[in-house]
């Protein structure tokens, strides 16, 4: 359920379209700024713990997450030619740090 508040007489809602939504893969890949076949591979190879897929319908149950994830991965193996695998492991370590950054009220230095 989206958040809701007034602003000078308009309401504004605030909510995620892909949290726990079923789509086709190629609208969830749009969403993620990736290809569908690459995000296919990877969720395949098990380097998304937030997206499933069920008879061709996939679902994210974190979107924000999925989507940085998706551009970071994305962004390492091509920067650096990094196997699949090293990505994720920095996604991994890259999503931690934001976790702990907000834990401790610190902002995203990027």
């Amino acid at each position: 359920m989206p958040d809701e508040f007034v602003q000078n007489d308009v309401v504004i809602l605030i909510g995620s379209l892909l949290e726990d939504s079923w789509m086709p893969l190629e609208q969830l890949a749009a969403a993620c700024a990736v290809e569908a076949e690459w995000l296919r591979r990877h969720v395949d190879e098990g380097l998304f713990p937030h997206v499933e897929c069920v008879a061709g319908v996939w679902r994210v149950s974190s979107s924000g997450v999925a989507r940085a994830r998706a551009r970071r991965m994305r962004q390492i193996e091509r920067d650096f030619d990094a196997v699949p695998e090293l990505a994720a492991l920095v996604a991994d370590l890259l999503e931690e740090l934001d976790r702990l950054r907000a834990q401790l009220g610190r902002p995203d230095p990027d």
